[in-house]
């Protein structure tokens, strides 16, 4: 690695005694702002300041981005302290983010960067064939993002680059909500995604995070061998049609969609009319837990339901509130599903563990009368790789009951 020209000049921050540097080396990429010395000088350094991390005795661990507003105060960028953060540093890390992917997927519709699993801290790319989204949720990363363009344009030949600055992280280091057209022209209509057969419409402007979520592809398709030929499927918080419309590819006779966006469920009825599934679709937009209580209300049952709610804990301090609503989704999923049929509960909450998590569906699930065998625990895909140091980065559970 190239020493940058100004690697002299770096500020360089010290971490405080028994403060845990061991794990720093040992790879986990975060220093809290309860861990690092923050003097006056230190204080004063702008959000995405480039410096040299110390230990305690002034040993060098790494380049760190420094942010003071934020509760993670660093970020590892780099083992080399002299390391030059520059296009070239951008397109090695992206081309090895790149190399995998394109050997697990034979269309280049994934995930490309899972930000410090893939060694660029802060940063989701999401791959839409020429596009590309970049959620730049980290205060160096948007100091640094014509780099990260251009490296990207050189690695991938992306014609679009959008930057996406939605999310709650953005705001954590004291970021700006306002999307940007960073290379090319916006796509003016969603752009199809083929993942399990079945047919996606990604809204990349006006959609949902990056407009589309690769993450849940392994567990569409467990979903997808759940189901009987002509079966009745229920998929809750489905955005655009996630489960739901794997399952009609898998041979679903009938798929319910449910959602509290119109937008998104429309996305839905367009990519289940570029499946061929059209008349086997029904969208119901409303508050999932008021659907499914009308549902339950009405005596409806399904072969299959799957319930992928957002983040209900997103955050240690509401953990228990989230529990208590996984349990609620359970509870009230349960009994909507037919004698033998299945059920599938999914979490996003990096706080919410796989155990709290699969025990609050259990407890949902009995609750509600019904007993259920655990068949199966789903994950993201490999395109969103943990870093075992980072248990934030394996956030996405689903478990898989079969109903008696």
């Amino acid at each position: 690695m190239t020493a940058s020209p100004d690697a002299l000049q770096r500020p360089r921050v010290k971490m405080k005694p028994k403060s845990n540097a061991r794990a720093i080396r040992h790879g986990f990429p975060w220093v809290y702002a309860n861990e690092l010395v923050t003097d006056r000088r230190t204080r004063k350094l702008a959000p995405g300041t480039l410096a040299v991390l110390e230990d305690e005795a002034q040993r060098p661990l790494g380049l760190v981005s420094v942010n003071p507003e934020s509760k993670i105060i660093a970020r590892m960028l780099d083992r080399d302290p002299e390391a030059a953060i520059d296009q070239a540093w951008f397109a090695a890390r992206l081309s090895r983010a790149l190399e995998m992917r394109e050997q697990l997927y034979d269309a280049p519709f994934y995930r490309l960067v899972h930000a410090e699993s893939d060694g660029l801290p802060g940063v989701v790319i999401d791959r839409f064939g020429a596009a590309c989204v970049v959620q730049p949720n980290a205060a160096w990363a948007e100091a640094h993002l014509d780099m990260l363009t251009a490296a990207l344009a050189e690695v991938t030949g992306a014609e679009v680059i959008l930057k996406n600055a939605s999310g709650r992280t953005r705001s954590l280091e004291g970021l700006d909500d306002q999307n940007q057209t960073l290379l090319g022209e916006a796509p003016a209509a969603p752009v199809p995604v083929q993942m399990n057969g079945a047919t996606y419409m990604a809204d990349l402007t006006g959609g949902q995070k990056t407009g589309l979520f690769f993450d849940q592809r392994e567990n569409h398709a467990f979903a997808a061998r759940l189901t009987a030929p002509g079966a009745r499927v229920l998929d809750v918080f489905s955005h655009v049609g996630g489960f739901g419309l794997a399952m009609l590819a898998g041979g679903a006779g009938q798929a319910t969609c449910v959602d509290g966006s119109a937008a998104a469920l429309e996305l839905a009825a367009q990519g289940a009319e570029a499946g061929g599934f059209k008349d086997k679709f029904t969208a119901r937009q409303g508050d999932a837990f008021d659907v499914l209580t009308a549902l339950g209300g009405e005596g409806e049952s399904f072969d299959v339901v799957i319930c992928d709610p957002p983040a209900f804990a997103p955050s240690k301090q509401a953990l228990e509130a989230g529990l208590r609503a996984y349990e609620r989704v359970a509870k009230l999923a349960a009994p909507l599903v037919k004698p033998g049929g299945y059920l599938g509960l999914c979490s996003c909450s990096h706080a919410a563990d796989l155990a709290r998590f699969r025990n609050a569906s259990a407890r949902g699930i009995g609750k509600a009368g019904r007993r259920g065998q655990l068949i199966h625990t789903g994950y993201a895909g490999p395109d969103h790789p943990q870093l075992p140091q980072l248990a934030e980065s394996g956030y996405l559970k689903a478990v898989f009951f079969r109903l008696d």
